[in-house]
């Protein structure tokens, strides 16, 4: 972490602490997923001043709650978006978006004022709010790593 010296003094570790969790809760790293919550620290080592400038670096060890989806998780979603191609839905912080190839046969768009998909039997129907759950068949990881794309599969149509 770095800190500019005006924080420094009796609050030092408090400030520390603050700028982490300000920086940290509610990013995304390729590596580790969603930062959800910092739960603890573990340590906070000797500040280094930082050549050329004011700012001293902390080495900071913390623990946090993650969320990162892997392939073959099921997760529970709410609908967002009802579309001819397919349908929005988020699982937390995560957003997917399930291509109308990826549902089962007989799922067919309903365009109107609430668009759904609706199985043949008419005994699921996706709209705007429905909960479902998905399979998550693929993830990778973009060289930036920051954004994960996932591919999704219909898994079961509605939970409720």
């Amino acid at each position: 972490m770095q800190l500019h010296p005006r924080f420094f003094g009796q609050n030092l570790r408090e400030n520390l602490v603050s700028k982490l969790i300000k920086d940290v809760e509610g990013t995304i790293s390729g590596r580790h997923g969603f930062v959800l919550v910092v739960t603890g620290i573990e340590s906070i080592g000797k500040g280094l001043i930082r050549d050329g400038t004011s700012f001293v670096t902390f080495p900071v060890k913390y623990r946090c709650v993650v969320f990162r989806p892997f392939k073959g998780e099921v997760l529970e979603a709410v609908v967002t978006t009802v579309m001819q191609h397919g349908f929005f839905a988020e699982a937390g912080p995560l957003q997917l978006f399930v291509s109308n190839h990826e549902m089962s046969d007989g799922m067919e768009y309903q365009a109107g004022e609430m668009p759904n998909y609706t199985s043949s039997d008419a005994s699921v129907r996706i709209q705007k709010e429905s909960e479902v759950l998905l399979k998550i068949t693929t993830v990778s990881v973009v060289a930036t790593e920051i954004v994960r794309t996932i591919s999704i599969t219909l898994f079961t149509m509605q939970l409720k």
